[in-house]
């Protein structure tokens, strides 16, 4: 029943979005972030450690700031997804830069043939790379987490990110999927910057605190030799996005023997990567996940 119902409200909350202006989902979505903010103090709590902890040069009022601005920005993607769930906005409207970032993944991706790991983050507008990107000839297979509510992931979730394309696999179910798509030459789409745990993640720092990171990157590069290409979509002050490609991280710790010292210096570069995006765009990073296990 609950399942049920969450669904209807969603289907609710998309159908008024459809028939009111554009605005008011932005409106509406800002003022359910701050409300969130306010009273979901557990949350709000855990961003404040966060920024804290990253930021140790930054005073009370400064966090607090921070804070506020990232739940801000959490409210226009979830604002931006509404919107183009409903074909209310333009991907390439977007964007600017479009044509020169396409150009250099073009460069990136020809000569390569044993496929490319695009690596991202929960940044920004974090769906627009799994839109724009397929939209313009290169699909994904985006590896994700298979959503609570079924109903939900079905009529909603799955048809939105396959659009133009795109192809789900779930992390359960990830390894083997990916192998294949790499082996077909095909483009992976990977958000790293949660916390992992097990086996599968090694301890690197993340602004200069030891994170808990997955190894999926790192032992994919050694076992296959993808292209490892850092992909993120920032959010300028007109509202539109400029992409920063990097160029194919290669490094694979050749100064080291040790497979596990190998892995674990190569996921730290990843991780120098994002957090060297994060501070030049702090308020645009998720900050309400509990990344270093603070509580």
């Amino acid at each position: 029943m609950r399942e049920k119902i969450e669904y209807y409200i969603i289907k609710f909350i998309l159908f008024l979005s459809k028939i009111l202006p554009t605005n008011t989902t932005y409106n509406t979505m800002k003022f359910v972030s701050e409300k969130f903010y306010k009273y979901g103090k557990r949350r709000s709590s855990l961003t404040i450690k966060n920024l804290t902890k990253a930021f140790p040069d930054k005073n009370t009022e400064e966090i607090a700031e921070l804070a506020k601005k990232s739940y801000e920005s959490v409210a226009i993607t979830l604002s931006e997804i509404i919107l183009l769930l409903n074909d209310k906005l333009n991907l390439d409207d977007m964007i600017e830069n479009g044509e020169d970032f396409l150009q250099k993944l073009e460069n990136y991706t020809k000569d390569t043939t044993s496929g490319t790991v695009v690596v991202t983050a929960h940044f920004s507008n974090w769906e627009l790379a799994a839109q724009f990107l397929p939209l313009h000839g290169y699909p994904i297979v985006a590896i994700g987490r298979e959503g609570n509510n079924k109903l939900i992931e079905k009529n909603i979730t799955t048809p939105f990110r396959q659009r133009y394309g795109n192809r789900n696999i779930y992390k359960k179910s990830a390894l083997l999927g990916i192998i294949k798509a790499l082996k077909k030459n095909q483009i992976v789409g990977l958000l790293f910057d949660q916390k992992a745990g097990g086996r599968n993640s090694v301890k690197v720092n993340f602004f200069g605190i030891p994170a808990d990171t997955t190894k999926s990157i790192a032992k994919m590069k050694l076992k296959l030799n993808p292209k490892i290409i850092p992909i993120f979509f920032p959010r300028n002050k007109n509202g539109k996005y400029t992409p920063i490609i990097y160029e194919p991280v290669e490094y694979t710790a050749d100064e080291e023997s040790d497979k596990e010292i190998k892995i674990q210096k190569m996921t730290q570069r990843y991780n120098d990567i994002l957090e060297e995006v994060i501070r030049e765009y702090p308020e645009q990073w998720f900050w309400m996940h509990n990344r270093w296990r603070l509580v």
